[in-house]
């Protein structure tokens, strides 16, 4: 076991003041209780960089509030003060329940994110990790998008701030430059994620994640556009995002409410 594990378990069995357990853990930060209706966001390692959580402070400023975005209380020295979704995560909501759920349900669902996609990029905003684990749903099962460690850009298009964020594999568009981020690669990632919300698991079930070559070959799919062929609900919008076809999350959030006054 390395110096760095240790640390981290370490660390796993402390928790700043006022943090009653561990919730959940990210790549750079522990995920904290502090009570029903709040949550710490604090560093893997005690005085661990908090550069990534004071952009996302700002950026969540930028923001503001909206019912489909997690609620920002504060930053201070332990870390980010945050709504807790009582609910937990939208990926782990759907594996656990997922043969109870109704289509009704995955089509408000599926507005709900594209109505966050939406408001964030009317604020010029790059999420840059859209996925099920970055959805969370509160006690009435409204979703709510977190984790904003993306872009805010200047009017004309340019950085102002960089959380350092990308997508996983399976929700991740293929571009020369793997850096770069847009309302497109937003865009693409939320048609993953409206086929993971409809089919209850991700794309290209049949390549395990962990297995050798399993990344490359996800990889290699969507560049050689090998999209799912799934017939589902919202198997065109999915697609739609996956080519590159919709200009904005607005017309997602139009052919969703089409669908669903039909169900």
């Amino acid at each position: 076991m390395s110096n760095d594990e240790i640390e981290i378990i370490e660390y796993h069995q402390y928790c700043p003041p006022g943090v009653q357990r561990v919730l959940a853990s990210g790549t750079s930060a522990w995920i904290g209780e502090v009570d029903e209706s709040t949550v710490l966001k604090y560093p893997l390692t005690p005085g661990g960089d908090m550069s990534r959580l004071e952009i996302e402070y700002e950026i969540l400023c930028k923001v503001g509030q909206h019912p489909r975005i997690i609620g920002l209380k504060r930053l201070s020295a332990d870390g980010l003060y945050l709504e807790r979704a009582t609910n937990g995560t939208l990926h782990d909501y759907i594996l656990l329940n997922h043969q109870t759920i109704s289509i009704e349900q995955r089509l408000a669902w599926c507005r709900e994110a594209a109505e966050a996609v939406a408001y964030i990029h009317s604020k010029r905003v790059i999420h840059c990790d859209i996925q099920p684990t970055n959805l969370l749903l509160d006690g009435s099962l409204r979703l709510k998008l977190s984790d904003f460690q993306g872009n805010y850009l200047s009017e004309t298009g340019e950085i102002i701030l960089e959380g350092g964020s990308a997508e996983p594999c399976r929700f991740f568009c293929p571009r020369d430059d793997p850096f770069h981020a847009d309302v497109k690669t937003d865009l693409f990632a939320l048609g993953c994620t409206i086929y993971f919300i409809i089919m209850g698991h991700c794309v290209f079930p049949d390549i395990v994640d962990g297995e050798e070559g399993w990344y490359d070959r996800v990889r290699s799919r969507f560049e050689n556009a090998e999209f799912p062929q799934d017939t589902h609900v919202g198997s065109a919008i999915a697609s739609k995002c996956w080519e590159l076809k919709y200009g904005s999350a607005i017309e997602i959030l139009r052919d969703i409410e089409e669908i669903e006054s039909k169900v």
